[in-house]
């Protein structure tokens, strides 16, 4: 694996509570540093409404675009929870109740004395021909299909559901990264940093300016998975920025 093929995602946020402010989504970041820790690149985050048509057209797009997506949220009891419609109308195929996710959700529910009713029958719900993705708190299981993984909205179970995603996921050489303060602006750092980029174009290079209490200064963050490639670049631009 090396930077010029490394392994995509991407995370579609569903949700007409996400758009509004009501939920703040607190996914992405939990996914991202997973996807990060195993060396994937999350390369897009997209937030969509309730609309069946969004769904499907962000679900197409994403995973033609990238080897995997990783979808949250729209997969409980509820009329307007209609991710699983969406996955199926999105790869053509009939959505199904499914025996499998029938029996774990009987089981879970005569276990606590609850009724199955058609609310919570609602979500035996999955595309024909998936994998269900196991939930071990609430027991409503997520699915995958293709390159797509469909997982709860609810931080915890999401969670809950990622810990099995990852085992399916292949692992590529992590993305390694050096941070240089450089004591100075943006704009003081911007022609050194600009030289050393293009001395080496296979480490990404990002200047991140902020606020330290008394001045403006910035950050410096290279990444690249060539340890070797990293420290040389590292070490450039530090003699870079003593030069300014």
């Amino acid at each position: 694996m090396t930077d010029a093929s490394p392994i995509t995602a991407a995370v579609l946020v569903i949700g007409d509570e996400i758009l509004s402010g009501r939920t703040k989504d607190r996914n992405t970041g939990y996914i991202a540093d997973t996807l990060t820790d195993i060396g994937i690149d999350l390369e897009e985050v997209r937030i969509v409404s309730d609309r069946m048509e969004a769904i499907v057209e962000a679900v197409r797009a994403l995973s033609s675009r990238y080897d995997y997506v990783l979808t949250t949220g729209g997969i409980g009891p509820t009329h307007d929870d209609i991710t699983a419609d969406a996955v199926a109308a999105a790869f053509g195929v009939p959505l199904v109740f499914d025996e499998r996710a029938t029996a774990i959700l009987k089981a879970h529910y005569d276990r606590r004395g609850v009724e199955m009713n058609d609310a919570r029958r609602r979500m035996t719900r999955i595309p024909e021909g998936a994998d269900l993705i196991p939930n071990p708190v609430s027991a409503a299981p997520g699915f995958a299909i293709g390159n797509v993984f469909v997982m709860a909205g609810v931080p915890a179970i999401m969670q809950a559901m990622m810990d099995d995603v990852v085992k399916r996921l292949p692992a590529a050489r992590p993305l390694l990264s050096e941070t240089i303060e450089a004591g100075r602006g943006e704009g003081d750092v911007a022609a050194a940093l600009t030289r050393v980029q293009e001395q080496f174009p296979a480490v990404r290079m990002g200047s991140y300016p902020y606020h330290d209490g008394t001045r403006f200064t910035t950050r410096l963050v290279l990444r690249s998975r060539d340890g070797a490639m990293l420290a040389a670049a590292a070490e450039a631009l530090r003699a870079a920025l003593a030069g300014i």
